[in-house]
């Protein structure tokens, strides 16, 4: 089992959840979090300087079988991509175990992704 973090644009995540769904990844979470990007200028708007330091994002987790990490990973890169600076980062790290707190049931079988 695999834990994936993906750090999106929040203007990607409709189809970065849509591109999952049909990778077949049916669970998952996320989250809207700042980050501190590369880019650190500041900006006027009407005369108003103001910092571009803090970036606004959406945090993706996924917890799934060693068999949906590519096909996670690849419906990620492939719909949160624009080519910019700020498109994000993907983490993947392993997963020791994993239960049920209604059953009791531990293991990969937990996991909503049945097959």
């Amino acid at each position: 089992m695999k834990q994936i973090k993906a750090i999106i644009r929040r203007t990607r995540f409709e189809d970065v959840k849509e591109a999952l769904f049909a990778a077949d990844i049916n669970w998952f979470s996320y989250s809207e979090v700042k980050a501190i990007g590369q880019a650190r200028q500041d900006r006027s708007y009407r005369g108003v300087i103001y910092s571009t330091d803090i970036i606004e994002r959406t945090e993706i987790t996924i917890i799934c079988r060693d068999q949906f990490v590519e096909p996670a990973i690849e419906a990620i890169m492939k719909t949160a991509r624009t080519g910019e600076i700020g498109d994000g980062r993907i983490f993947v790290s392993p997963v020791e175990d994993t239960y049920s707190i209604r059953t009791g049931e531990h293991g990969d079988t937990v996991l909503a992704d049945r097959k």
